[in-house]
């Protein structure tokens, strides 16, 4: 009788234990939403292999779909998360930026021809000028809150409601088409490689952040700031200066999702490219158990938080929701896992789980 309160104690213990890690809830949500498509409909994890129009083999089916579309989540939720964790804020501008750094990209390949026969710059150049306006865009958010302190919501606001003319205005309002091919390779697939490059892309950037997180101390800085602005001034620390980095980093972001954006395509929508994704960015964030007031962090959490908001959004589609309804359906699925993941809900949980140990002894 003894060895079996001690094995339920044990089992309470772990889940107890397992329960108030961070990266439980995304998850669990990515477990959940696993297991419902696959009672509901067991063909959503079908992988087909096929041939583009080029002629070359290329994986289709939900999950790549997935894969896909998540990983320009992924590298948004990665700047996002540092943005967060150093200001306690959130940037609502990135889906404008996108189209900035979509619309420059363009302008730089095109010139002043919106429909020309060849590139007028290497795809390099283009993109690197691209992230170089976008981390320029970046630095007047990170200006905005870090040195004249206002508000992340508010700051970024002025480039959320002008961004998306600004990008019209760098083209003259034009619709530039890019007719080389090997444009389209960075936002769909490398001929004989059936995976979206976008996953590549995005394995590259969480390699990089991964060795940067672990190599310098950008984590025990931003966290720090985030945690307590004056005493880490008190510690020798710039708390205005993380802040600011942090915004250049989530620039960088914008402007490797703006290319696979338009290479998608080979073209641009200033109205419609990422419309909508900054609020999507921020539910990874928040979906990944990271506090929305800033400090501590987990990027693992918030990458996989990324990839479990595209699966429901692929679910929902996959159900035939209709798209102007799509936002209240993921705003309840949302507003559920992130009070799961709160602090105070997870130490209400263990404070049962602990009562039922000590019932359970007694």
């Amino acid at each position: 009788m003894q060895g079996k309160d001690s094995n339920r104690s044990g089992v309470t213990s772990f889940f107890t234990k397992l329960f108030r890690q961070q990266i439980f809830i995304p998850l669990a949500a990515l477990v959940l939403l696993a297991v419902f498509n696959l009672i509901a409909d067991p063909g959503f994890f079908k992988i087909t292999l096929g041939y583009n129009s080029a002629g070359n083999p290329v994986l289709s089916g939900f999950l790549i779909t997935i894969l896909d579309s998540g990983s320009e989540l992924a590298i948004l939720a990665i700047g996002m998360t540092l943005v967060t964790a150093a200001s306690g804020g959130q940037d609502i501008s990135v889906g404008a930026a996108i189209a900035i750094s979509g619309s420059v990209l363009l302008r730089v390949l095109c010139g002043t021809d919106p429909r020309p026969e060849q590139l007028q710059a290497p795809i390099i150049v283009a993109f690197l000028v691209s992230c170089l306006v976008a981390m320029l865009f970046g630095a007047f958010n990170g200006v905005l809150v870090a040195y004249f302190k206002i508000q992340p919501m508010i700051a970024t606001l002025i480039l959320y409601t002008a961004g998306r003319s600004i990008a019209a205005w760098i083209n003259l309002n034009a619709l530039p088409i890019v007719s080389e091919p090997s444009f389209t390779y960075f936002g769909e697939f490398i001929p004989g490689i059936p995976i979206p490059t976008p996953f590549f892309i995005a394995v590259a950037c969480m390699i990089i952040i991964g060795l940067v997180l672990k190599f310098t101390n950008l984590r025990l800085y931003t966290q720090a700031v985030g945690i307590n602005a004056n005493s880490s001034r008190l510690n020798g620390l710039n708390p205005a200066f993380i802040k600011f980095i942090s915004f250049v980093i989530l620039g960088l972001c914008v402007a490797v999702v703006g290319l696979i954006k338009v290479s998608r395509i080979s073209t641009i929508n200033y109205s419609v490219i990422a419309k909508d994704i900054e609020m999507d960015a921020i539910l990874a964030v928040a979906l990944g158990g990271n506090p929305l007031g800033g400090g501590k962090f987990n990027m693992t959490a918030s990458i996989i938080g990324a990839y479990v908001i595209q699966l429901l959004t692929t679910t929902l589609y996959k159900f035939n929701v209709q798209s102007d309804a799509l936002p209240a359906y993921k705003a309840v699925v949302v507003i559920v896992l992130v009070v799961l993941s709160a602090p105070v809900v997870r130490d209400w949980i263990s404070g049962l789980a602990k009562k039922s140990k000590v019932k359970g002894v007694a």
